[in-house]
């Protein structure tokens, strides 16, 4: 398997193919602006190699210095807030197994990509911020 791209921006990386059109419906919305035109800096892998990768198979594909990651799956795909899975790399060891991760619907993207690359914010800020299901939908 081929290693995932080395960028500047935070990659989002499609792992889900069953649906063009649902993907395309998610490309728009992370890719329009949303509160106060603030947009997520995306570098989007739309490749069938990474079908089906499992959290520990893209961060292992992932360049070392991107502790960021957010994944296009199948749940982000079939539900209808888009809920795409973050995935943030850890210095931990134990059951998380050296990442941590978060669902972000898809229109608050932004807030987490934002903030995260700029450490602005921490991770556990959006993670108590999230609904008991687990998924960010804003603050």
């Amino acid at each position: 398997m081929k290693s995932l791209p080395q960028t500047e921006e935070t990659l989002l990386i499609r792992t889900d193919f069953s649906d063009e059109a649902a993907w395309q419906a998610l490309r728009t919305v992370v890719t329009t602006p949303g509160e106060d035109d603030f947009l997520a800096e995306l570098h989007i892998v739309d490749d069938p190699a990474y079908r089906d990768l499992t959290t520990e198979q893209v961060v292992a594909l992932a360049p070392a210095e991107d502790d960021l990651l957010i994944v296009a799956d199948s749940k982000a795909l079939t539900e209808a807030e888009m809920p795409l899975l973050a995935v943030l790399r850890t210095d931990e060891d134990g059951p998380e197994q050296g990442f941590a991760e978060l669902r972000v619907v898809a229109e608050q993207l932004y807030s987490i990509e934002n903030n995260i690359a700029l450490a602005n914010m921490d991770w556990e800020e959006f993670v108590d911020a999230a609904e008991e299901e687990g998924v960010f939908r804003g603050f």
